[in-house]
């Protein structure tokens, strides 16, 4: 009776075990081994790392379109404006705020102070900034490149971006 049943079992066993490898998940007959992956509804926007370490810069006030952390500091707010840079507003009268500059900073999600130099991330890099007393330049002190995951590598319908050394995804454009 037992060498029945180990027999019984280790026949089940053979077949469950073919049944999970011989199954590709795909009823085409393109191969043993494709899949059609869905393809993603937009195309990533590359730019070359030479031109990404130049586009950091001190821009005239812009409106707040998507706002993302808020950072103090004394009495300025830095507003994220989501990847794309901080909006920085004098809130010594908080009944009437002034929009002063905006940093921008592709792919930047977040920001650190520590004394005069502001710490931000720059997509893949992080970067160490000084802005001027009248908010009319800035100067990067230190950039420590590939220090993070690209967070613009991710479409916005959640397909991963495919490319090459030294690009950087730095947007995504819908397909037509």
């Amino acid at each position: 009776m037992k060498q029945k049943l180990f027999k019984l079992f280790t026949f089940s066993i053979s077949l469950i075990l073919m049944g999970c490898f011989g199954y590709n998940g795909n009823d085409d007959d393109d191969g043993p081994n494709t899949i059609d992956w869905p393809q993603s509804a937009y195309s990533p926007v590359f730019m070359d790392r030479e031109e990404f370490e130049t586009t950091t810069e001190l821009l005239p006030p812009q409106t707040i379109v998507n706002s993302g952390k808020i950072y103090v500091k004394d009495a300025l707010l830095f507003i994220n404006e989501v990847h794309e840079g901080f909006h920085i507003i004098n809130n010594a009268n908080p009944e009437n705020p002034q929009n002063i500059a905006f940093l921008k900073v592709i792919g930047s999600s977040d920001i650190s102070i520590k004394n005069n130099s502001l710490y931000v991330d720059n997509a893949v890099d992080l970067i160490a900034l000084r802005i001027n007393d009248t908010y009319d330049s800035v100067e990067i002190t230190k950039r420590i490149t590939d220090i993070f995951p690209n967070p613009l590598a991710i479409s916005p319908d959640g397909h991963q971006a495919a490319y090459s050394e030294g690009l950087i995804v730095v947007d995504w454009e819908l397909n037509e």
